[in-house]
């Protein structure tokens, strides 16, 4: 115990014997896996649970830690705060004496609910620590909770009576049928719901900017989540890491599809909704309609022999679905092709696939257990982290083609990644073909497209150096599904590792360098292809901001 600091939350688990020195380095692991903070790494471990860390916090603030019954509430008190507030910020008055208030609180570091409660009652407020639950139960017996409860809905974009019906609907069905159509109306890129501890922030994003929109109460943000999750055909909660799904919604009798993506949080689901706009990878290059420059690009690395190429995405889908559009390019007859991974090798060529683990460790050493069956081509879905992508280096070094995803978004960041791990020796760029890297965009549907004046953020934000005709934004019609678009395209770097691009790479130690370069030989890309769809009134500058400059 030796490594515990004087009054940290382990030291007092420990003097206490509710932890050993076991718990403490098998918490500390867990920490470095997940993130946790220690006291959330010892309850996932099962080790301690939640009143343990509750008695422990009330020692370590040296704060009271109180058990709660109706007998210690005085009901004086009580009435001096809302059941709203009460609920809001899980606390329960317990005593008034003069001119202070005696409260039970979850969460005594929530300087924002001490703030509401003296400002609600002209008081003093002293806390001590309670479990949630039991201020809860306190909560419904002194304010009852027949016809009373409320969703714990706040916001200054929607008018009272709005309101009202979104927290009297404790389902959350009214909630999520208002932001939807806030969200499609006010031509929204994003909308977020992200769990705060006592409160959920609700924020909108536009033209790259996120503003807040209002907050919901956390007491029933579970059952809203698992209601957007299951809209979603998202059921499973609390999966490691990042998950994505398709939600339906009807507005004026038209089926508009949103994309719904969960990040599990310990707070509760962390979730993003986007308008949907479907855009599929085709089965051969022609159908892509690429500019010449990247057209020729692609089919030069669909004829290499060995090295590796990158695929580099955020979107896991569409990048395996271009690995496979490189297969299908490429003459893969009578040779041995291993698929690693769950996504690449699912269009008209059909390969063994084999599954490749989350961890980076595990990762790294089935790609080199595969060389072991003499692959020609080796197909890796995700080689973003040190070891796999020196794994797939290694592959490549040894004679074998090598098609590689990263999970990395813009190719100024794939280059900036590859400076980086060539800085740490984890490759030999002269093994590499090229890179592949391409983002979507949604074109706007010409029948609601209407010229607007941008605001001086977005002007800022589009770095132009000359202005088109007119800027355009929609609003949505029967034609387009009141969702704005008519269809979603993709845009292309496509980057060979030539010899000339080689010296380059080779001396240079910024993406500035890199950039300058392809410049210089008449290199247009994904940045120009953008341009010009925003100059043509065919994107809107939030679009252009958010699949081009961001």
């Amino acid at each position: 115990m030796s490594d515990m600091k004087k009054g940290t939350l382990g030291e007092i688990l420990s003097a206490s014997r509710i932890i050993t020195s076991d718990d403490v380095a098998a918490a500390l692991e867990e920490q470095k896996r997940s993130g946790a903070r220690f006291g959330e790494a010892l309850i996932n471990l099962g080790i301690v649970a939640q009143e343990d860390i509750d008695w422990a916090i009330s020692n370590q603030l040296d704060l009271p830690y109180v058990r709660l019954d109706s007998a210690s509430i005085d009901p004086d008190a009580v009435r001096l705060v809302s059941a709203q507030l009460a609920r809001k910020h899980n606390f329960i008055p317990m005593i008034k004496a003069g001119n202070e208030l005696f409260v039970a609180i979850s969460d005594p570091l929530n300087r924002a609910a001490i703030e509401a409660i003296e400002q609600a009652t002209g008081c003093v407020v002293n806390v001590s620590v309670a479990l949630i639950r039991e201020i809860r139960e306190m909560i419904d017996i002194f304010f009852g909770n027949a016809g009373r409860e409320s969703l714990g809905f706040e916001s200054e974009v929607f008018d009272a009576a709005t309101i009202d019906a979104i927290n009297g609907d404790l389902g959350g069905g009214t909630f999520l049928e208002h932001l939807l159509i806030y969200l499609l109306e006010n031509r929204l890129s994003a909308l977020s719901l992200q769990p705060l501890g006592d409160v959920v922030a609700i924020s909108g994003r536009r033209s790259g900017v996120s503003r807040q929109m209002g907050s919901l109460a956390s007491n029933y943000y579970p059952d809203v989540a698992l209601k957007i999750r299951k809209g979603a055909g998202l059921i499973q909660e609390g999966e490691q890491g990042g998950t994505s799904g398709l939600l339906s919604f009807d507005y004026r009798c038209h089926p508009i599809v949103f994309q719904v993506a969960v990040l599990a949080g310990y707070g509760g689901d962390y979730l993003t909704i986007r308008p949907h706009v479907a855009a599929s990878v085709p089965s051969r290059l022609a159908g892509l309609h690429l500019q010449a420059p990247q057209e020729i690009g692609f089919a030069a690395l669909a004829r290499a022999q060995h090295g590796i190429t990158f695929f580099a995405s955020r979107n896991t889908q569409e990048r395996d679905r271009f690995i496979d559009l490189m297969l299908e390019e490429m003459d893969s007859d009578g040779k041995n092709v291993i698929i690693l991974g769950e996504g690449p090798g699912r269009m008209n060529k059909r390969f063994p696939r084999i599954q490749l683990p989350h961890a980076e460790t595990e990762r790294a050493r089935v790609i080199m257990d595969a060389l072991e069956h003499t692959p020609d081509i080796l197909v890796i879905e995700d080689a973003t982290e040190g070891m796999p992508f020196t794994a797939a280096c290694r592959a490549a070094m040894r004679g074998k083609l090598v098609l590689a995803g990263l999970q990395i978004r813009g190719t100024r960041n794939v280059m900036r990644h590859l400076l980086l791990y060539q800085q740490k020796n984890y490759f030999l760029p002269v093994f590499v073909n090229g890179v592949i890297s391409f983002k979507g965009i949604q074109l706007l549907c010409p029948e609601c497209r209407i010229e607007y004046v941008p605001p001086v953020e977005e002007l800022i934000a589009m770095e132009l150096e000359y202005h088109p005709a007119a800027f355009y934004r929609t609003t949505g019609c029967d034609r387009c599904g009141h969702s704005g678009f008519s269809s979603r395209r993709f845009l292309l770097d496509v980057i060979e590792f030539d010899e000339a691009f080689l010296n380059v790479f080779d001396r240079s130690s910024d993406v500035a360098a890199l950039e300058s370069y392809l410049g210089n030989v008449g290199y247009e890309g994904i940045a120009a292809e953008g341009l010009k769809l925003l100059m043509n009134g065919a994107v809107s500058p939030e679009e252009y901001i958010a699949a081009v400059i961001l």
